[in-house]
């Protein structure tokens, strides 16, 4: 009985790329499993021919024999076996599954990130807290950090000195070992060197064959003007030591910003409250104000209301990305005096009768007034 088209088996057309080909394998082979199948007597017959098919149309240089000389060029029975010919199928329903799974599941096999067991170091974080100013006009600071350090005695190798790992014996230098199961064959990390596709027989008695040690390390953080809470200092390669001659990964420093007394910030903008008198609010004056670097004078204008805010441009955070600065501003509210004096009572009683008089001189209270009325007494 003549064998199908491989292009036809699999149902893809002659210039498919290899992920076609894959994809494609890969739903006929769950389609038509017989351990999903079992009543279905056909489906081994088939699971069996999309197998076939794939093991050729995967493998280049097979795939370029069946081009040319169809299933001659692939033909075990053949002589040499056929021109561009291999000496048979081999590896079963096993290693089918274990090349689709290893690409679902990122197996690492030789040449991935496992193998010799080198590993970049973790990342590592530090948070740091500061105050506004520091925030605001930046500064330098040093920081101690635990971390692991490659081991000087063994210069990361964890064998004693004079010694070297050898090859694990279980896997070959893999780092992975492939347990079958039925159809299936599963691809794990070696239980004998954890991965590594070493062993060591003598350790490093400094590190106990691990390569690194922990330490603490003092560094110097330059934190830049205009940071703001929640922001990232990066310093590369100040993360812990590889394993296994990796490269070493990074330090984060996460910026805190401890309140203020006076200021809170909104970006590079500061806010503040000033209490005025009942005075400077009505008449007008001249009042010392805080800010980061010291104090400023700020001119109050006569009739200024509670709650009122003045800008002062320059006198807030630097920006981070750019050489501008943020403003202050100023909230001003109006004091009400308490601890009278008699005698100030009843001038406050004079001042408040004269002002009824006149209901100019209260026009946010008579518009109050008139919008109560027109409430109660519509039309």
């Amino acid at each position: 009985m003549s064998k199908r088209d491989y292009y036809e088996i699999l149902g893809v057309n002659r210039d498919a790329s290899e992920d076609d080909i894959k994809k494609s394998y890969r739903k006929l082979a769950m389609k038509y499993h017989p351990d999903r199948n079992p009543d279905n007597p056909k489906a081994e017959a088939q699971f069996k021919e999309a197998k076939e098919a794939y093991e050729v149309l995967s493998d280049p240089e097979k795939r370029t024999a069946y081009d040319r000389f169809g299933h001659a060029g692939v033909d075990p029975s053949a002589a040499g076996g056929g021109p561009g010919g291999f000496g048979g199928m081999g590896g079963g329903f096993a290693d089918a599954f274990g090349d689709i799974f290893g690409d679902l599941f990122g197996n690492a096999g030789a040449g991935g990130r496992r193998q010799g067991g080198v590993y970049r170091g973790a990342d590592l974080r530090y948070n740091l807290e500061i105050d506004l100013k520091e925030a605001a006009r930046g500064t330098e600071t040093r920081i101690r950090v635990p971390t692991l350090e490659t081991c000087e005695t063994c210069k990361g190798s964890g064998a004693r000195p004079g010694t070297s790992p050898t090859t694990c014996g279980t896997c070959g230098g893999q780092g992975q070992v492939r347990m079958q199961q039925g159809f299936f064959s599963i691809q794990q990390t070696c239980p004998t060197c954890h991965g590594a596709g070493k062993v060591i027989a003598t350790p490093c008695s400094d590190c106990g064959g691990a390569g690194r040690v922990r330490k603490h390390k003092t560094l110097a953080v330059k934190i830049p003007a205009g940071i703001d809470h929640g922001d990232r200092v990066r310093l590369a390669g100040e993360g812990e030591a590889g394993a296994g001659g990796g490269p070493s990964g990074d330090l984060y420093v996460v910026v805190q910003i401890r309140s203020h007394p006076v200021f809170t910030r909104d970006g590079p903008d500061l806010h503040c409250e000033m209490p005025i008198s009942f005075g400077v609010a009505a008449l007008g004056g001249e009042i010392e104000i805080p800010t980061l670097d010291g104090h400023a004078r700020l001119k109050i204008p006569a009739e200024t209301q509670s709650g009122q805010v003045f800008r002062l441009r320059g006198k807030g955070i630097k920006t981070l990305r750019g050489n501008g600065y943020g403003d202050l501003l100023c909230h001003v509210t109006a004091e009400t005096p308490v601890r009278l004096t008699e005698h100030q009572k009843e001038l406050l009683k004079q001042l408040e009768a004269s002002i009824r008089e006149n209901a100019t001189h209260s026009p946010r209270a008579k518009s109050f007034m008139d919008k109560v009325k027109e409430f109660f007494n519509p039309g």
